[in-house]
């Protein structure tokens, strides 16, 4: 039997997510009160421009003052979607304290403060969900936090970022610049005016703390993950790429260390095989490719951004949490039991492709040679060409600690032959 008092909803932001969860409770209403057991109520829209003209919402809900809508008392939900650290993490946690579940879509704040946040959802009872903080509408944090409970996660690789796949794709398939590509990604609005979170690697970090989390049961904090942007990746690197039968991607990946002591969390690009399911993400996709021990090799794929994708991310949450309500009971909170140490970049096993400009003549070689066998890196391959006495030599290695590798590239710059470091990119996916 249906409830017929409304649950009522409090929403933090009507940009182009909020404007979207707006419109969805609005026309769906119906469904959703079907789903939940009771109907949903848009009770106050908080924005910081009241005058702008937002069709479909009453203009009696408009408020700037989001700290005195979200401690009225009768809010059931508080949807969170203005991101940034400050004021979201303070109308989250008043949320809380005045009786609200939270629904939020904040990464960077999820990132950085995860477990405080959660531990103020405990200290009062309440839920905090935020499936669209990671990969738009593409299911991924209730499947870690619930269908894979019972399994253990080893691996999470994804491709967590649209705007930085845009790019990389069109240089792949262009034969593009860098900043060629980047330009029609801001043309065709993938990317920001200004793009310095997506392009230098913080939004995907970001989010590979928020899996590095769940995926470990573990704390794993924006700081602690390794980040490298892709703004050096050139033309030339791609064509190395397709030499070996790879393509080029920035990658969040987490890992659970060998002997389970330890984790990893970084984002950098990398080469990864065609064969690996990755490499046929195109365009401003998301996809991401879990490891575990039970389930085996999983991928969920789907478009990662933009207002309809995240609000149905959003809108899952929403009824997820409502139902909750109405049972009196909470989903599924923190789950950092291990406790694991997170380790640094250095102590990574990965392999490695190098491109170094070096004098076309004898001996180089095996002087090349020398110095990856004094710092323990075995070589792979070796592909090198030369002209008029000069010459470039590229080497991908076998899998060893990132530390030794890149001990090995700062002594190949010291070489008088070594005229210089062209390119340097991790291979992963193998």
């Amino acid at each position: 039997m249906m409830r017929t008092r409304p649950l009522k909803v409090a929403l933090l932001g009507c940009g182009v997510v909020g404007s979207e969860v707006a419109r969805i409770m609005t026309t769906h209403a119906a469904d959703l009160a079907a789903r939940i057991g009771a109907p949903v109520e848009l009770a106050g829209v908080a924005v910081r421009r009241p005058s702008k003209v937002r069709e479909g919402i009453d203009p009696e809900l408009i408020t700037t003052d989001a700290t005195a809508l979200v401690k009225r008392g009768d809010i059931d939900v508080v949807v969170e979607v203005i991101g940034g650290v400050e004021p979201a993490r303070t109308l989250i946690t008043t949320a809380f304290e005045h009786g609200a579940s939270v629904v939020s879509a904040n990464k960077a704040l999820l990132a950085q403060d995860g477990a405080a946040l959660h531990a103020a959802a405990e200290e009062h009872g309440r839920d905090l969900y935020y499936e669209a903080a990671v990969a738009g509408a593409i299911p991924l944090i209730r499947p870690l936090r619930e269908s894979l409970a019972g399994d253990k996660v080893n691996r999470v690789l994804g491709i967590v970022n649209g705007t930085t796949n845009f790019i990389l794709d069109k240089m792949d398939t262009s034969g593009a610049g860098y900043s060629e590509a980047l330009d029609e990604a801001t043309a065709l609005g993938y990317a920001e005016a200004d793009p310095t979170a997506d392009v230098e690697g913080f939004d995907a970090a970001a989010k590979a703390a928020i899996l590095a989390g769940i995926a470990f049961h573990t704390r794993v904090r924006l700081d602690d993950v390794y980040r490298e942007g892709m703004t050096e990746v050139t033309a030339a690197d791609f064509a190395s790429a397709k030499r070996m039968g790879c393509t080029i991607k920035l990658l969040a990946i987490c890992e659970r260390a060998a002997d389970g002591g330890s984790v990893t969390a970084r984002v950098h690009p990398a080469m990864i095989p065609l064969s690996h399911p990755l490499a046929s993400v195109r365009g401003a996709y998301n996809a991401v490719f879990v490891e575990s021990e039970a389930a085996g090799q999983l991928m969920f794929y789907g478009p990662g951004a933009g207002g309809s994708p995240t609000a149905s991310a959003v809108l899952g949450d929403l009824v997820a949490v409502c139902r909750n309500r109405l049972n009196d009971a909470t989903g599924p909170g923190d789950s950092a039991y291990t406790q694991l140490p997170v380790s640094s970049m250095g102590e990574v096993v990965t392999r490695y492709h190098i491109s170094l400009d070096v004098a076309d003549k004898p001996g180089v070689l095996a002087q090349v040679a020398a110095v990856f066998a004094e710092h323990g890196v075995s070589i792979d391959t070796v592909r090198q060409q030369g002209k008029d006495g000069e010459a470039s030599l590229v080497v991908v290695t076998h899998r060893a600690p990132d530390a030794a590798l890149s001990g090995t590239v700062a002594a190949l710059r010291k070489l008088d032959t070594v005229r210089g470091v062209a390119s340097i990119m991790r291979v992963e996916g193998e």
